[in-house]
């Protein structure tokens, strides 16, 4: 299982490296910031790329009705969804 802290920095930096966000070091995100709107202030085509991104980096997938405004709402909320999608892909293949 990836702790938290671990996988929340490895979001940051996904995120800083996927959408080419120059000037913004993974630091400064903080957690709980929105990642759309009035946060970071990422929009749809940002949210494409940062799923692509995300299916590379942690081999999971994630399909259109799951990126929801919940999933994707914070680094938070996006890092609890990994760990769920991870937890269930390795309870998936560990029947395999």
């Amino acid at each position: 299982m990836t702790e938290p802290l671990a996988l929340r920095s490895r979001i940051k930096h996904l995120i800083v490296e996927s959408l080419h966000l120059e000037g913004l070091a993974p630091l400064e995100i903080a957690d709980d910031a929105p990642l759309f709107g009035e946060g970071l202030g990422l929009d749809s085509v940002d949210a494409l790329e940062l799923v692509v991104a995300l299916e590379k980096e942690f081999k999971v997938p994630i399909r259109s009705h799951e990126v929801g405004k919940e999933a994707f709402a914070s680094v938070s909320t996006l890092s609890a969804f990994i760990a769920q999608r991870l937890a269930a892909e390795g309870t998936t293949n560990a029947g395999s």
